[in-house]
C-alpha cells in the first residue's frame, strides 16, 4: 500500500455526530449563480461567508479562470470570470471544543481548558460542469474524491470509478456515501487500499458524493484532531429542453 494511509487513521470517522463535523459543503447553481451550500442531507445552513477559506476555477483545459467570493449576510456565493469546467472550494470551520455539558464551542481547548475533546473541521468540494474537462491539480484540496473518468459520460445507474486522495495520498476504508442530499447516511461504497472504489451514480440531475475522515493530531495546544468533509457533484444526465 504505497502512500496510502492506514485504516487505523480513518477508522473514527463514523461515530464523528457534532454539528461541527456532521455538515458537508457542495455547490449548486441557482437563479444564474453558483452558491455554496451548507448542510446535511436535505438541510441547507445559514453559514459565515468568511469561513470559505478558497475557491479555484478553471476552464476546460485545467487553465485557471478568476473567481471571486461574494460573502453574503448567510452564506457565499462564487463568482468565476467566465463558466467553469471545474470548481473547487473550502470552508474552514475552525477548531471546536466539547464541554463536560455536551456542548460544542467554535474555539480551541486552549480557550476551553475544561474541553473533553477538540477538533478542526474543513470542507471541501469540486464540482464538474463540462464534459470531457481536464482535471488541474487539485493540492487546496486538502481532502479530494478524484473521478477517474468522466462523470458527465457514465448516467444513472452506472458506476464511477473514484478515488479519494487525502494531502495528496490515497485512502483506505473511506466510506463514500453515493446520494449526500438525498440519502446522506447510506454508505454506496469504501474505498481499497490504493483509495479507490465505484460508485453507481444515483440521479439524472445533481449527484452529491461525500466521504469524511478524522485525522488524529499531535503536538497542537488547541486540537487533537482533524477533521475532513468532501464531496463531488456533478450532473447525471446533459440538461434538456
Amino acid at each position: 500500500m504505497k502512500n496510502t494511509l492506514p485504516f487505523f487513521a480513518v477508522a473514527a470517522a463514523a461515530w464523528f455526530i457534532a454539528d461541527a463535523s456532521a455538515h458537508g459543503l457542495w455547490t449548486e447553481q441557482r437563479r444564474g449563480q453558483i452558491e455554496t451550500v451548507y448542510g446535511h442531507g436535505a438541510e441547507d445552513n445559514a453559514f459565515k461567508a468568511e469561513k470559505i477559506s478558497g475557491a479555484w476555477a478553471y476552464d476546460a483545459h485545467g487553465k485557471m479562470i478568476p473567481v471571486s467570493v461574494q460573502r453574503l449576510d448567510d452564506h457565499a456565493r462564487l463568482q468565476p470570470l467566465k463558466a467553469p469546467a471545474v470548481l473547487g472550494v473550502a470552508l474552514d470551520n475552525g477548531p471546536w471544543s466539547l464541554t463536560p455539558d455536551k456542548q460544542w464551542i467554535n474555539q480551541g481547548r486552549s480557550q476551553v481548558p475544561n474541553s473533553t475533546e477538540s477538533l478542526h473541521t474543513f470542507k471541501y468540494s469540486l464540482a464538474i460542469y463540462q464534459q470531457g474537462a481536464k482535471l488541474p491539480p487539485l493540492n487546496q484540496l486538502k481532502m479530494v474524491i478524484v473521478p477517474e473518468v468522466d462523470p458527465l459520460l457514465v448516467g444513472p445507474g452506472k458506476p464511477l470509478p473514484v478515488r479519494v486522495l487525502v494531502d495528496g495520498k490515497p485512502v483506505a476504508g473511506v466510506e463514500l456515501v453515493g446520494d449526500y442530499r438525498g440519502a446522506p447516511h447510506q454508505i454506496s461504497a469504501t474505498t481499497d487500499a490504493d483509495g479507490r472504489a465505484q460508485v453507481v451514480v444515483r440521479n439524472e440531475g445533481l449527484n452529491i458524493i461525500s466521504a469524511s475522515i478524522s485525522l488524529p493530531v499531535e503536538g497542537d495546544k488547541d486540537i487533537e484532531t482533524r477533521g475532513l468533509f468532501t464531496s463531488l457533484t456533478f450532473l447525471g444526465e446533459a440538461h434538456r429542453e
